[in-house]
């Protein structure tokens, strides 16, 4: 092991109460593209904001051709071992919360309790009515619009869109409330696979290391916060390998 994984392990040895931040670059090992990265989803693809979904038929077309690959891809997916860690610090009893970017429900998969997670964009395994609210699962929709090219509505005729958040919506009051609360109660905050580019989700790891928390970044590549002087330690490398071994040696496998 070495050194940096050795000071991570050690971080998650004395914590008694850990958030995690995860963010795209978990899931790569699954299957599911990044956005960010030079292979990522956003080189060929161009999110469609919130409100051009809301004003043009077109663009909601094009939104749910986007959604109709990922979920393509969710459907394959299974957890790894980033997500399997995670699960070990749960039962460990060192786990505060889990606060996710990722839609595709894989903490979840892997044995994360619900109680422990927040889907801080919202799950791409369901759809929302924009109008009535109303929650069904998603594949049926993709699968009538990849039959009729339209983009589906809810039977009070409503807009549906899977219940993700869009560039320009409005986050869940509810689970930002929630990630707050375990930002405050944490005495540990590590960031897995994120460019922590993406806010609010990115400053939820911020409160606590103002106040003294120790927080460590793993990611490839460049995140925003690396500049930032209240990161204890930053680990360039693979998730993948780093976050597991550590957690296996602060824990025991």
């Amino acid at each position: 092991m070495d050194s940096q994984t050795a000071e991570l392990a050690g971080l998650i040895s004395a914590a008694e109460s850990v958030l995690i931040l995860t963010g795209a670059g978990i899931s790569t090992a699954s299957g599911i593209p990044d956005f960010r990265g030079p292979d990522g989803v956003w080189t060929t693809q161009t999110p469609v904001p919130f409100d051009e979904f809301l004003r043009s038929e077109d663009r909601r077309r094009d939104y749910w051709t986007q959604k109709a690959k990922a979920t393509e891809a969710f459907q394959n997916a299974k957890p790894n071992v980033v997500h399997l860690a995670c699960v070990s610090l749960e039962l460990a009893g060192k786990l505060e919360l889990i606060v996710t970017q990722n839609v595709d429900g894989l903490h979840l998969d892997a044995g994360t309790t619900p109680g422990n997670l927040v889907e801080i964009h919202g799950t791409g395994r369901e759809a929302g009515c924009l109008t009535c609210g109303e929650r069904t699962p998603v594949q049926p929709h993709v699968d009538r619009f990849l039959s009729t090219n339209e983009p589906p509505r809810c039977h009070c005729c409503g807009f549906l869109k899977p219940a993700t958040i869009s560039f320009g919506q409005a986050l869940d009051a509810v689970a930002l409330d929630r990630a707050s609360l375990g930002a405050d109660r944490c005495d540990l905050v590590i960031a897995l696979g994120s460019t922590l580019g993406v806010y609010p989700a990115a400053e939820i790891p911020l409160g606590p290391s103002q106040r003294g928390v120790p927080y460590a970044i793993v990611n490839m590549g460049r995140t925003d916060h690396d500049s930032w002087n209240h990161v204890t330690l930053r680990i360039e490398g693979d998730v993948s390998e780093v976050f597991p071994a550590a957690v296996s040696a602060a824990i025991g496998p």
